[in-house]
């Protein structure tokens, strides 16, 4: 593990994970509790790595507020209701940003026919369809991929996402987006993250969120420049601190 990839303590769990799989809460002046997805919000954070059923069931249980007590040490903490609506929402926007960000730098493309022409030549190292694509459109681009990759009979395919092509359309700044190819393995392995983190949390039937939530602007505590607490000071009381190995 590099000082790059630290790694992190889910405060409900316990378990360790690489800081990039998991969710940083940090504390508003106010002792509200905010999501701070980025990571970029000053001061202390706690990290979580549970699902937002997970998360509701802490929370209802009081298992969250206690947990956060712990971590942050201070005074009064509150916990807004709407916080996995939060927190699913930002995930959500993170992971279109990412896309958009390859998007712009030309790391991702989209059409069928370059996404089979790539997948047929092994070139395809993220595949991704729309919510609402077709079947069989899906169907011939998960062949293709499996061909390319010498593992024809195999259950490998690409991966549905939870938002429709109007809004990946919205994402990458472009028209009718129903399928996004990677062929470059650093951007494939960025978006993967971005995703596996969002989809991780929703867990295999999200709620619904505002499609409105993928193109706003990030909240103030996800886009601070202010530096994380957490990756500066090695404090081997501080239950959320891992040092990197």
């Amino acid at each position: 593990m590099t000082a790059a990839d630290p790694i992190r303590r889910c405060i409900l769990l316990g378990d360790r994970a690489p800081r990039h799989a998991l969710v940083r809460l940090a504390l508003s002046p106010d002792g509200d509790i905010l999501p701070d997805v980025r990571a970029k919000a000053p001061g202390r954070g706690a990290w979580i790595g549970v699902t937002r059923t997970e998360l509701e069931a802490a929370i209802k249980k009081g298992k969250l507020k206690g947990a956060l007590a712990r971590a942050f040490k201070t005074g009064p903490i509150i916990v807004p209701d709407d916080l996995p609506t939060k927190i699913e929402a930002a995930l959500e926007r993170a992971a279109l940003d990412r896309l958009g960000l390859e998007s712009r730098s030309g790391g991702l493309f989209s059409g069928s026919d370059k996404i089979e022409t790539a997948a047929r030549a092994g070139k395809l190292h993220l595949l991704l369809h729309a919510s609402d694509a077709g079947t069989d459109g899906n169907r011939k681009l998960d062949q293709a991929w499996r061909v390319g990759n010498d593992e024809e009979g195999s259950d490998r395919r690409g991966l549905v996402l939870p938002v429709p092509r109007t809004i990946l359309a919205v994402a990458l700044g472009r028209q009718n987006v129903v399928h996004i190819g990677l062929t470059d393995p650093d951007a494939a392995k960025r978006v993967s993250e971005a995703l596996h983190r969002w989809l991780h949390f929703i867990g295999p039937d999200p709620s619904p969120v505002p499609c409105e939530t993928a193109s706003q602007g990030a909240s103030p505590s996800e886009s601070g420049n202010g530096n994380d607490a957490d990756d500066q000071v090695n404090d081997p009381a501080d239950e959320n601190y891992e040092e990197s190995e």
